[in-house]
């Protein structure tokens, strides 16, 4: 599509469920002129949590909470640390 080519205009849909599936079935750039697109900071944009149930040892909780005791953070936060890191170590 060349730059002179009128974008078509972005229906309005009633529900995120409409949109999703218009976006689904539909080329962006046939609405957006991407060339003209600008990079954004979001700083304070936060990443979706999910809140989980493990079930642990009690010994093996009570080691991380002495670990994350020593280094001064929320063993929660340690797990996730620690999860994340033997993630990209693979």
């Amino acid at each position: 599509m060349n730059k002179q080519t009128a974008k078509q205009s972005i229906p309005k849909f009633q529900t995120e469920a409409q949109e999703r599936a218009y976006w689904e079935s539909h080329d962006s750039t046939t609405h957006v002129d991407w060339t003209k697109a600008q990079k954004v900071k979001l700083p304070n944009l936060r990443p979706t949590t999910k809140t989980i149930s493990l079930r642990l040892p009690q010994h093996l909780l009570d080691s991380i909470k002495v670990a994350a005791n020593a280094r001064d953070v929320p063993y929660q936060s340690l797990i996730k640390v620690w999860l994340q890191e033997k993630l990209h170590s693979h």
